[in-house]
């Protein structure tokens, strides 16, 4: 991310988005369970007794009123877990890649630091997102009806299996990786633009960004992915409820449908939630990868 022609150490790469991944994914999921939740809705059919939500306060709301508040962490272990990897994954395969990429000055040009977070959004998505969010979204998809089936992640990750072998939790691996090597490709790009920025605003060469200055670059970053990205994450969704095998034959007939059945703009369902996800997510997983990154290069030195 940061342009300042220091190549990052693999381990340290791991450990600090790891950890940046496990916090983010905790803090921000009752957004991600809003969003699936309004997805799930958009051109699918309504679980036996499940409501309609008109838009994210009325699923807050009603799930509140009807199952309680942890209701809204089913499926969180999946995700906090998958979160944990995949930014692990994500900014050790971006780095050594941007390794790579940069000039004989060291530096990362806008468009190498692209390709860089598209090669890294597509690995993650290959090993980890795809298997954690199928999870996560059967889970939020059962615990809709009026007799849920799973009985936790560790049970309803044994039942898909059984039942629909490996590839159940691999349902939607296309779009998951378009969506995933878009999202950090316009991600890391956007955010070591909005860093760049930054410090030059601040004015103090390439010293170390403060936790605002990050968190605030962090954020807009989001904004830009959640706009850019949202159609393949509404078809990713779609791809990974319940039904999808019933109601869909691939990916293009998912997005031709669900445009079908209730427009356009239903492509960008659940923007909402997904656009407070992904502005605080921007902001604590580059902030908390900044400072553990930092850190681990303090205690190499002492």
């Amino acid at each position: 991310m940061a342009k300042d022609g220091k190549k990052k150490d693999p381990v340290f790469s791991l450990i600090s988005g790891t950890v940046a991944g496990g916090v983010e994914g905790v803090i921000t999921y009752p957004t991600e369970y809003v969003k699936t939740q309004l997805q799930l809705q958009a051109g699918g059919k309504l679980q036996p007794g499940e409501a309609r939500f008109k838009g994210p306060i009325d699923c807050l709301v009603q799930t509140y009123k009807t199952r309680g508040f942890f209701a809204i962490y089913t499926g969180v272990g999946a995700l906090a877990i998958g979160n944990a990897a995949k930014a692990g994954v994500r900014f050790l395969t971006y780095d050594q890649i941007a390794n790579q990429l940069r000039d004989k000055d060291g530096k990362l040009s806008s468009f190498r630091s692209m390709l860089a977070g598209l090669g890294a959004g597509m690995t993650e998505a290959a090993l980890v997102v795809t298997p954690s969010e199928t999870i996560k979204t059967k889970l939020i998809h059962d615990r809709n009806s009026q007799t849920p089936r799973y009985k936790g992640l560790v049970h309803g990750t044994k039942t898909i299996i059984k039942e629909e072998g490996f590839s159940g939790v691999y349902r939607g691996v296309g779009p998951v990786m378009a969506r995933q090597g878009a999202n950090s490709a316009v991600r890391f790009t956007a955010y070591s633009t909005f860093r760049e920025w930054l410090q030059k605003l601040r004015g103090q060469g390439d010293a170390p960004l403060p936790s605002t200055y990050t968190f605030a670059a962090g954020a807009m970053a989001g904004i830009v992915t959640v706009y850019t990205t949202m159609p393949l994450d509404v078809v990713k969704t779609r791809m990974q409820g319940l039904d999808a095998k019933q109601l869909y034959k691939n990916s293009v007939d998912c997005l031709v449908k669900v445009v079908k059945a209730n427009g356009v703009l239903s492509l960008w369902k659940g923007t909402t939630p997904r656009l407070a996800r992904l502005i605080f997510s921007g902001g604590i997983v580059f902030t908390v990868y900044e400072q553990v990154y930092n850190g681990l290069a303090l205690l190499k030195r002492d």
